[in-house]
């Protein structure tokens, strides 16, 4: 029926929203009280909440009368072609269905930029919309993001909380097996009297029923995640910083600010490629958050021994003494602000430092005070 009705980056758009995991999810009531506002706001019977994937369209909440799911036939697919409030006039509504006389939609855009899916709402009686109405309908459409953003965030930092778990059991199962062994070597010496026999043999059950635990746990967590350490391989930082400042573009450009890597030469270490890039990201998109217009990053490095540090420096809001001692503590009370009101879960700076345990690696972070900006220093072994 729709002609046109696939964005030129169709396929970045997909990842994106399937990044969100929100398609087939069940029904929840947080978007069910956005789609009653939804009604409310236009005094409308029908609205709704929907993400359009290439197949169809997934319904995450209704109030009223079904849409069409077949993508190239649903009036709501239109919506993730514009920025703006889609209103669509009554006479284009009576060609597709003579019972509807006003509809109207707003995509549902991620903070980069990607519109995947949309708030809509329709009735029988044409009605005029007041500018007001549209950009409350607007911010409903933010609304529903932020539930996006918030739930991404909080499974990401249980994942890598789980990750970090696991990576140190396994850690902890080599020392535990080895006094295992050992326990064992003693009691077989001719030598040994009865009483230090007993006490090794008593060691080493102890020390298998611990290893047996642990890889019980171990077990259980690669039935979920198939594998829960880090991949590592040779990697080059210098190519993780361009992918992450890469994703950030949009953000970036959003504030004019500019991203300066000041790395010539390939500095190679042993890591997991989509763990590091995803750490990166994050102290990025920090610096990005937390300065203002027509500002720089800088990011530098340096080596010494087995260690490679990142520095990455802004010119932004800064830190206070007491900020420093709790940045790395989950949901701490920073005095910091975000320069535009993004979102800030508290949950960032947690999820980078599991990332970085994960990968036997230091974070911390250095400002002459507010209003002077922050350096963050990621330090992370070659090998």
């Amino acid at each position: 029926m729709f002609d046109n009705i696939i964005p030129i980056n169709e396929d970045t758009r997909l990842k994106k929203l399937f990044h969100y995991e929100i398609l087939n999810s069940p029904a929840e009531i947080s978007y069910d009280r956005i789609s009653i506002l939804a009604a409310d706001l236009f005094g409308v019977s029908n609205a709704g909440i929907c993400f359009i994937a290439n197949d169809g369209i997934f319904i995450k909440s209704k109030i009223g009368n079904d849409i069409k799911l077949n993508r190239n036939e649903s009036l709501v697919s239109l919506a993730i072609l514009t920025d703006d409030v889609l209103v669509i006039e009554p006479e284009k509504l009576y060609q597709v269905d003579q019972n509807i006389g006003f509809f109207i939609a707003v995509p549902i855009q991620s903070p980069d930029g990607f519109n995947i899916g949309a708030i809509y709402a329709f009735g029988k009686e044409v009605k005029t919309i007041s500018d007001s109405q549209k950009r409350m309908f607007k911010q409903l459409a933010n609304l529903v993001i932020d539930l996006l953003e918030t739930r991404i965030a909080i499974r990401k930092t249980l994942t890598a909380q789980d990750d970090r778990l696991h990576v140190l059991i396994h850690d902890l199962k080599n020392p535990m097996t080895t006094i295992s062994l050992q326990s064992e070597l003693v009691t077989r010496m001719p030598s040994i009297d009865e009483k230090a026999g007993l006490i090794a043999g008593k060691i080493n059950m102890q020390a298998k029923r611990m290893v047996d635990s642990l890889n019980e746990i171990l077990s259980s967590a690669k039935k979920v995640n198939g594998s829960f350490k880090p991949q590592k391989v040779l990697v080059d930082l210098r190519e993780i910083l361009l992918t992450a400042t890469e994703k950030l573009q949009k953000f970036t450009d959003k504030k004019n600010q500019s991203i300066q890597i000041n790395i010539d030469s390939k500095v190679e270490i042993y890591g997991d490629t989509d763990k590091l890039i995803e750490l990166f990201y994050h102290v990025i998109h920090n610096s990005i958050k937390f300065s203002g217009p027509n500002t720089q990053i800088v990011i530098t490095n340096k080596t010494s021994e087995n260690l490679i540090t990142i520095a990455v420096k802004d010119q932004g809001v800064g830190l206070s003494a007491e900020d420093l001692e709790i940045l790395f503590i989950k949901f701490a009370p920073l005095s910091a602000a975000s320069t535009h009101h993004e979102n800030s879960n508290g949950l960032g700076l947690t999820l980078i430092k599991m990332l970085l345990d994960m990968h036997k690696g230091k974070i911390w972070a250095e400002s002459a005070g507010q209003g002077l900006g922050t350096t963050f220093y990621i330090q992370l072994p070659i090998k």
